[in-house]
């Protein structure tokens, strides 16, 4: 078996990074050492820039999963009570709804087909319906199906209304449009370190419009996941280091990783690999005798879903092992409504590498004695 170092990552997130950003958390560096303060800082400017965030808006770390980034928003910009309406197309919209209801919110799920995008006239009618809406809570990329979401569009429908925004862009930020400038019914958007930006997990980010975290001053409940609180920290500090010992390794591979994506030539370069790479898997997941589970029209970059064969022999955990028996790690578990499985079209590859791990896949079926391979058609 080949080890985790030469392993290709088909996950979406953590993703397979390059050499010299694992190498940037091997360093031992002081939490608060005052030399390191110009990384911390450079870290959130540079965050800020990708989300064309200007002097409205600042950038929020907080050590931890995307989990906890979305919870922290959550809190931080409704109030107790505060009702957020979520559309719901897989897991991680269940999740967000979850998460607003362990804060003490009031989440209201908007049923949305696994397979199709959110309309911004649904969400639009349904904000219409109920004035006690005050929020929308959006997952831009839902890797639960791979689907993405127009943020902008439905954007434009929630500013029309007098609403807000909250995006979780976990697996979006780095490559996926975002304008905050041209949006300001967004409160924030959060992301992690180590999906689309190729960096390590550990921390998360929150690019948020400074006037509403000074509105939603103390109503998170909650010390560690106040953004509010973590602003007002920053603005004493001037570097933006976390109020508690912040995972300065993690901090200096992101600052790495982000030197790499102003060389690649910044999101939309980095979006247009992943669109490589997401055509060379998706292209030859047909050509292999799968079937994907989003049709091509609604297929994003950063995931994709594939029915499972209809085939008795097919057995997920087998077919994942006999992958990395070839040196490709795909995750061991699905989260469409039907079987199958899921593949990441984001990390430090490109598509030939890409129609390598697709080889290894029709060989891995084979392995595992799997003849039959067309599935149905959603």
């Amino acid at each position: 078996m080949r080890s985790y170092g030469t392993m290709l990552l088909l996950i979406p997130g953590p993703v397979t990074t390059r050499p010299e950003v694992r190498a940037a958390a091997g360093i031992d560096i002081a939490p608060w050492d005052f030399d390191f303060r110009d990384i911390y800082a450079g870290v959130r400017t540079r965050l800020l820039k990708i989300a064309n965030g200007g002097g409205a808006h600042t950038a929020i770390p907080l050590p931890g999963c995307g989990h906890f980034i979305v919870e922290a928003a959550l809190r931080t910009f409704l109030p107790p009570g505060g009702r957020i309406l979520v559309p719901v197309t897989g897991d991680y919209g269940a999740r967000m709804i979850r998460l607003a209801h362990e804060a003490g919110r009031d989440p209201v799920p908007l049923a949305v087909p696994a397979n199709q995008k959110a309309a911004p006239e649904a969400i639009a009618a349904a904000l219409d319906r109920d004035p006690t809406l005050t929020h929308v809570g959006l997952i831009q990329s839902e890797t639960g199906t791979g689907i993405v979401h127009d943020i902008h569009a439905i954007g434009d429908a929630v500013r029309a209304r007098g609403r807000r925004t909250i995006v979780d862009a976990v697996s979006a930020f780095g490559a996926l449009p975002l304008d905050m400038a041209a949006h300001p019914e967004i409160d924030a958007v959060v992301f992690t370190a180590n999906k689309c930006l190729e960096g390590l997990p550990g921390i998360a980010y929150a690019i948020a419009r400074i006037d509403r975290l000074e509105a939603g001053a103390g109503q998170a409940g909650s010390w560690s996941f106040d953004l509010a609180d973590i602003y007002a920290q920053t603005t004493t500090r001037g570097d933006g280091r976390p109020r508690f010992t912040p995972p300065a390794q993690i901090v200096n591979a992101l600052h790495t990783a982000l030197e790499f994506l102003e060389q690649e030539g910044g999101p939309d370069a980095r979006l247009a690999r992943y669109m490589a790479n997401r055509n060379a898997l998706y292209d030859g997941l047909i050509g292999i005798g799968l079937t994907p589970y989003v049709g091509p029209e609604n297929q994003g970059p950063i995931v994709v879903n594939v029915h499972a064969p209809p085939d008795p022999a097919w057995h997920l955990q087998k077919f994942v092992d006999a992958l990395k028996q070839r040196g490709v790690t795909i995750s061991n578990f699905y989260n469409t409504p039907t079987p199958g499985f899921r593949a990441g079209c984001i990390g430090a590859f490109g598509p030939s590498e890409m129609r390598g791990a697709v080889a290894a896949m029709d060989q891995a079926l084979n392995d595992i004695g799997v003849k039959t391979r067309n599935g149905e058609s959603k």
